[in-house]
């Protein structure tokens, strides 16, 4: 079987996409070549975990469609294909949680060091951590990055800012007064287990609550793509565009 044999977007999905895309007849300069096999080039080195360098000749020259991806990580096209993609009609669940990323030695060594990569050192080495907030459909409407020994909580605010919903919900680290204000404020209801050190508890629909297996559904799909799963980016721009990569197939299945 060819590698061209187990391509990822159908044409379907791609007329899906190719309005965000820059590069092609609708803009100023010259127009970007094969706009889709350049997609899928960058999907099969998302998808199989490769270095750059064996991407498959049929693909082009690997070092072109390194810099590419590059120039459109930096421009946000990415993040604008995935903010396209990721429009759920359904309000009603937005549910909040993080998973580590055990960064590759190759990761390390970025021009504005580690802390500016959203990289941290720990016992079991270098890792970064993930804080998404999906809708009911399991599927992430929007992610963070930060170093991997940082905490949960402080990153929820960003995660849910501006999103609607009628129900957040997450896990006991996320228990606290202020985060609950925050989605009061909302005008939603907050499903999350009382942390063990709370005096008084707060009441808990445990029903409603079962419904959080969505978001580790997710992040299990999304560690498929084994470019994911581990980090090999040395930023944490390229690195997120990866991660923005995956979740748009994630929306177009």
């Amino acid at each position: 079987m060819g590698v061209l044999d187990r391509l990822i977007v159908t044409d379907a999905q791609w007329a899906r996409i190719a309005p965000q895309i820059i590069g092609d007849e609708r803009s100023r300069g010259t127009s970007g070549r094969d706009n889709r096999l350049f997609v899928e080039a960058v999907l099969w080195i998302v998808r199989t975990g490769s270095p750059w360098r064996d991407l498959p000749e049929a693909f082009g020259e690997w070092n072109s469609v390194f810099r590419r991806f590059s120039r459109w990580s930096h421009k946000g096209v990415w993040w604008r294909i995935f903010d396209a993609m990721a429009d759920d009609p359904d309000f009603e669940y937005l549910i909040v949680d993080s998973t580590i990323i055990r960064a590759h030695q190759h990761a390390s060594g970025g021009k504005k060091g580690a802390a500016d990569q959203a990289l941290g050192r720990s016992r079991g080495g270098l890792s970064t951590k993930i804080h998404m907030a999906v809708r009911g459909l399991g599927c992430p409407v929007r992610f963070v990055l930060t170093a991997g020994h940082r905490g949960d909580a402080p990153q929820a605010e960003a995660l849910i800012e501006d999103l609607p919903a009628k129900i957040v919900m997450a896990d006991a680290a996320y228990d606290s007064d202020k985060i609950r204000r925050t989605i009061k404020n909302k005008g939603a209801k907050a499903v999350i287990p009382s942390n063990p050190s709370r005096a008084i508890k707060h009441p808990l629909d445990k029903h409603l609550y079962a419904q959080r297996h969505l978001i580790e559904c997710c992040f299990s799909k999304l560690k498929q793509f084994r470019r994911i799963a581990t980090r090999y980016e040395k930023t944490a721009c390229n690195y997120e565009a990866m991660i923005a990569i995956a979740a748009t197939v994630l929306w177009l299945r």
